[in-house]
């Protein structure tokens, strides 16, 4: 069995109050992307996992596509798989690229072992695993409240649209980027707005993420200038950064590059 398994952008970041679980209340669209990482699923005799494409540091242990198997081996006492992460998702980009490969075991295991887990099963199971993977489940443009876990699907429709992702290699953390999180005193939905024109969309959708980390990585601001500047007709830093994408009318350039930096172009 082979998954693609997409990237997300967030429409609109707004960080509304701190909960008393620790989490924060969000508010933002997130939509799936057209660039993948691609996993391989099999029966096998035993469980194997094995990576290629961008290297992940640290102990496979740790990666969510274990830790995704794991969940269900431990419910449905699933035999042996072997899975293969070809990884093309920039990490700790603010595209979400991990949290989609576990929520595509999980899509994939339910299959290959007819476990007849819902929509909603899945949804459910992946929360366990990260706030951003519920989202890859459907894998549609859906508002996410809550700590990204409360999903509402929204009507944005991007087609013939083109969007262009910039990692210029910078990993925020995000315990860095809510260090310096200021409340957002944006009163109008994230919703109203991404169902609006999109012409709308500069002036009315923010990511309350951007002030305080374009004042640690200056760099960052300087491509979402850049994207409006090649004619953007919205342009934003996704997540918690730091990738900083556009979104054109007209297939958009290529751009001559630093050192370092990693450029997609795609059509919606």
């Amino acid at each position: 069995m082979i998954i693609f398994a997409p990237a997300k952008i967030n429409l609109g970041l707004n960080v509304l109050f701190k909960r008393p679980d620790g989490y924060h209340e969000l508010d933002t669209c997130m939509l799936p992307v057209p660039l993948y990482d691609v996993l391989e699923l099999l029966k096998s005799e035993k469980f194997e996992f094995n990576q290629t494409g961008i290297v992940v540091p640290g102990s496979s242990e740790d990666n969510l596509c274990i830790k995704a198997y794991q969940l269900l081996k431990d419910e449905f006492d699933l035999p042996p798989v072997y899975i293969h992460l070809r990884k093309e998702i920039p990490m700790g980009a603010g595209l979400g690229g991990g949290s989609s490969d576990a929520s595509h075991v999980l899509k994939g295991l339910n299959e290959l072992f007819d476990l007849g887990l819902s929509i909603e099963g899945l949804e459910e199971r992946s929360a366990k695993l990260g706030s951003d993977c519920p989202i890859f489940i459907q894998n549609k443009a859906q508002i996410a409240k809550g700590r990204g876990e409360v999903l509402k699907l929204c009507a944005v429709d991007l087609t013939d649209f083109w969007i262009k992702l910039i990692h210029p290699g910078i990993h925020v953390g995000t315990k860095e980027a809510y260090a310096g999180i200021v409340f957002s005193d944006n009163n109008k939905s994230v919703q109203t707005i991404v169902e609006g024109p999109i012409e709308e969309w500069k002036s009315g959708l923010k990511n309350d993420f951007e002030t305080s980390v374009f004042t640690l990585h200056p760099a960052l601001a300087k491509i979402k200038t850049d994207l409006y500047q090649e004619g953007a007709v919205f342009a934003a830093m996704s997540g918690s950064g730091s990738t900083v994408f556009g979104i054109f009318r007209d297939e958009p350039q290529s751009t001559n590059l630093t050192a370092g930096y990693s450029e997609f172009i795609r059509k919606f």
